[in-house]
Parts: C-alpha cells; structure tokens; sequence
C-alpha cells in the first residue's frame, strides 16, 4: 500500500538531513550527499525549499513561503513541493521530525 506522502508531510514539520554540502552553481543549488557520496541538482525552486527547510517547517508553511516568492498557481507549487520533498525522502535526504497527529 502506497503511503500518501502529501498527508503525511502536511502533518508534519520537515528539517534538512544532516551531512549535505550544498553549494551554487550558476543560481541553481547543487547538493552532495557525503553518506550517499551523490552529486543532486535542487534546481532554483529545489533550492529556495531546501532553504526554507533549514529550520523545521511546516508544509503549508513552505508552500505559502514560496508562493510570496515566485509567480507560480497555489496548486502548481503544491504539486512541485509534493514531488521535490517526496523525492528528499526517498533518498533520505530530509527529516520528519514530528507528526503533529500522533
């Protein structure tokens, strides 16, 4: 069974993972994962939210966040912050630190 990460995350406060080097390359971040010893490209938009996740932050937070930033539909950001943090997750790359429903 597929979990629906898009509920699981608006539940939750997300915080960078530990042991990333990020740097700029031409305005676009580039990440290196040391455990991993892989090379990520976050993209502009990839690197505003890794930003933002500095501190812990919210869901809502980072797509209300984002949208002050950048011309881009409600729903549209939702879609990409959805599939950027999914995608952090799967590689292991970020962390849930609390579900505020549990």
């Amino acid at each position: 069974m597929m979990i629906n990460t898009q509920k699981l995350l608006e539940d939750s406060l997300i915080v960078q993972g530990q042991g990333n080097i990020v740097s700029d390359m031409d305005g676009e971040k580039v990440m290196l994962s040391i455990e991993k010893g892989k090379y990520y490209n976050l993209g502009e938009l990839g690197g505003s939210i890794w930003d933002l996740m500095k501190e812990p932050i919210t869901f809502d937070q980072l797509v209300t966040e984002l949208l002050t930033q950048y011309d881009v539909e409600k729903e549209v950001c939702i879609v990409q912050v959805t599939d950027f943090l999914t995608q952090l997750n799967d590689e292991g790359l970020m962390k849930i630190v609390d579900n505020r429903n549990s």
